[in-house]
């Protein structure tokens, strides 16, 4: 069988799926720091035998917490002559533009470990002068005083050529084997100096964390006898082995995440949806990306925390492009200065987790308000919830303040959850000049088919898809994954004076990098599959556009189908086309993927009735309170007595393990042949 893990802020996922395309789920709490352990819980948990597991996938946190946690490496820089300065210097645009007490994002290395070295290569890859090992010597022995655990080395314009930077790893390796280094042409083969500093920066931060937990986890996993092929998710939405993964775990920055963006393009390919707003919500956050024409968004220009008054960090490796906000089931509400209600950022996470857990929470969350208006019953909760506890704390918190009933309180909770969400649902579609009537939303996650609903209703969305093991489908979605890697050049060349045979020299340059890689990872060659993308801009421009081109020998009829495609594409994006105007490669991207054998999606036991409303699968009848509505009595369906073809009309809510999802009146489900939930909005 395969199984994917996923960890979360709240909880450890667990999917599995057999020869016959059945599925298996387990849920257990995420276990920070000891990460590992919640992974050999779940499956411990889900009662399946490691030494059947033939492909294990992985998703993990881990990586995106050491950076946003500073918990990372103590780590040094070495760069060329006169540019020590650069991480502190940065991008003179900044997000808070008004603001005269700005301060830029503090650099992950103090300028006390920036140091530089006497060398240069120009823009065209030419040795304008040779590099100063001596230096180099002299650098690191002040290193090991500093106890130094990381060492980044990144030099001007060595994504032309890398020659200095492989002579100073060399060096560093030589002189001190145990300490972990990065050089920048490692990550990221593109230009921009600052961009490429910082990813090299932040993949040396991480590396001897992410060495430790992937070793960690190995070791674990053999001794539960798992003997399988072992894979981790990566950010740009495929998998690669745990060995490279120690290489660049910067890859693995939005690990988890991503997996669910790039599932939900899979599904929609499955039941004939191409174009899809992925919407995810877990405990501690809301995700969301938008899928147009079964295109899963990759980009390059990928920052953590940044915001509306902070630049942030770039991270120039592809990442799915995606919207996150601090807004899950674990979201806390509070009231700020102003005396206004606010829910989130702030998580009360897995521990101590909101209050109906009883692990020690006393601040409202979402999951209870939830709770409070019949939305989540607490029957499907591990522990014994004790409701009164739950109402009171809303009482106290919030009801209180404004002086009004508990359900009020807990409904205002979800409305303002619900308003948040809205806005990160708008930001990937509305603000980028897409129609969200023309898209399906697909909910996944702990509360994105209890919320999806309302918010698809508000947005104009007619359809919502909830999946087969929504409150796992991240860790679904890494089942459905091939092994990816991305090979990203700068290549600045005009298109109307292009020499094609050296441009086609370089294509196939990349192409036998990544063929070699694969082959020494067990990769057989009729299962490597490569598609291209260019980023092009016009002449005179300063950003990109990136363009899918063809595979193959260029030839002239190949330079006039670009030209077509980059002014149809930069129309779309900017409203407008300069036809005439000379075009510009800027980078070569070539996407190498490995295929593997998927699993096959199992089709559920039809009805035989045309009746609706499957009365047998009805578990209880509650009441449960609905915006605009009050109280109404709601029919409670289980969701794996559902057969194919049933229809349900709302109000109604269908619960499974660990997800409930809520129908609104005027709302219809149907089931369709692979068991998702369809629901119409009625919009």
């Amino acid at each position: 069988m395969r199984v994917a893990t996923d960890i979360g802020g709240t909880f450890t996922d667990l999917v599995y799926v057999d020869d016959d395309g059945r599925i298996g789920i387990a849920k257990s709490h995420t276990t920070p720091p000891n990460f590992e352990q919640g992974v050999i819980d779940v499956i411990e948990k889900s009662n399946i035998n490691p030494k059947e597991i033939e492909t294990f996938i992985h998703g993990t946190t881990v990586i995106i917490n050491a950076l946003t946690e500073r918990k990372g490496a103590k780590t040094a820089l070495i760069t060329t002559k006169g540019f020590r300065d650069v991480l502190e210097i940065a991008r003179g645009n900044r997000p808070d533009l008004y603001n005269v007490r700005y301060q830029k994002p503090a650099p992950f290395v103090p300028r006390y470990l920036r140091k530089e070295v006497t060398e240069r290569i120009n823009y065209k890859g030419e040795i304008i002068q040779p590099i100063n090992t001596s230096e180099i010597e002299q650098i690191i022995e002040y290193f090991k005083k500093e106890n130094i655990e990381a060492i980044a080395v990144a030099y001007l314009h060595s994504y032309a050529n890398p020659i200095h930077e492989q002579q100073t790893v060399k060096i560093i390796k030589e002189l001190w084997p145990e300490v972990f280094v990065t050089a920048s042409h490692e990550v990221t083969r593109e230009w921009r100096e600052y961009e490429r500093t910082s990813t090299a920066v932040l993949n040396s931060y991480v590396k001897p964390i992410a060495s430790t937990y992937v070793d960690r986890l190995e070791t674990r996993l053999t001794s539960i006898g798992m003997s399988g092929n072992k894979y981790i998710m990566q950010s740009n939405g495929g998998t690669t082995t745990f060995n490279q993964s120690k290489i660049t775990p910067i890859n693995m920055v939005e690990s988890g995440p991503v997996a669910g963006i790039f599932g939900a393009a899979v599904l929609g390919q499955m039941i004939g949806e191409k174009n899809i707003i992925a919407f995810d919500i877990g405990g501690t956050t809301a995700k969301c990306s938008l899928i147009d024409n079964g295109d899963v968004k990759v980009t390059t220009d990928y920052k953590i925390e940044k915001n509306n008054f902070t630049a942030g960090y770039p991270i120039k490796v592809p990442v799915v492009d995606i919207v996150e906000i601090g807004n899950g089931g674990g979201s806390i509400a509070w009231i700020d200065d102003a005396g206004s209600l606010r829910v989130g950022p702030q998580s009360a996470g897995a521990l101590p987790g909101p209050i109906a857990y009883d692990r020690g929470g006393t601040e409202p969350t979402t999951t209870d308000a939830n709770l409070v208006v019949g939305r989540l019953s607490a029957k499907n909760f591990d522990n014994e919830v004790n409701i009164e506890k739950v109402k009171k704390v809303i009482e106290e918190k919030i009801a209180k303040k404004f002086n009004i009933s508990v359900e009020e309180a807990a409904l205002g909770i979800i409305r303002i959850a619900n308003s948040n969400m809205l806005n990160a649902l708008k930001l990937i579609s509305v603000r980028k000049g897409y129609d969200p009537r023309e898209f399906t939303l697909v909910a996944f996650g702990g509360g994105g088919p209890m919320h999806a609903p309302a918010l698809a209703k508000e947005l104009g969305v007619k359809k919502v898809i909830v999946p087969v093991a929504a409150s796992v489908f991240s860790a679904w979605g890494m089942l459905m994954t091939d092994l990816r890697n991305d090979y990203i050049k700068t290549y600045i060349r005009r298109l109307d004076d292009i020499d094609l045979e050296k441009l086609n020299s370089e294509w196939k340059e990349m192409e036998q990098k990544a063929v070699l890689q694969y082959l020494q990872e067990g990769v057989s060659q009729e299962k490597i599959v490569f598609s291209r993308f260019a980023d092009m801009r016009y002449l005179g421009q300063e950003h990109t556009v990136k363009i899918p081109v063809p595979n193959g020998e260029w030839d002239l009829n190949s330079i006039k189908e670009i030209i077509s495609r980059f002014h149809e594409i930069h129309e779309q994006h900017y409203t407008f086309k300069l036809e005439g105007t000379p075009l510009e490669i800027v980078n070569l991207h070539l996407i190498a993927f490995g295929k593997v054998n998927k699993p096959k999606m199992f089709e559920i036991e039809a009805t035989q009735s045309s009746v609706d409303n499957d009365e047998s699968a009805i578990k209880e009848i509650r009441p449960v309170l609905y915006e605009n509505h009050g109280w109404i009595d709601t029919k409670v369906y289980a969701r794996e007595l559902l057969l194919a073809g049933v229809s349900i009309n709302g109000p109604a809510i269908v619960e499974e393990q660990s997800a409930s999802t809520v129908i609104y009146p005027n709302q219809t489900l149907k089931v369709d042949k692979y068991g998702n939930l369809i629901i119409y909005t009625g919009v």
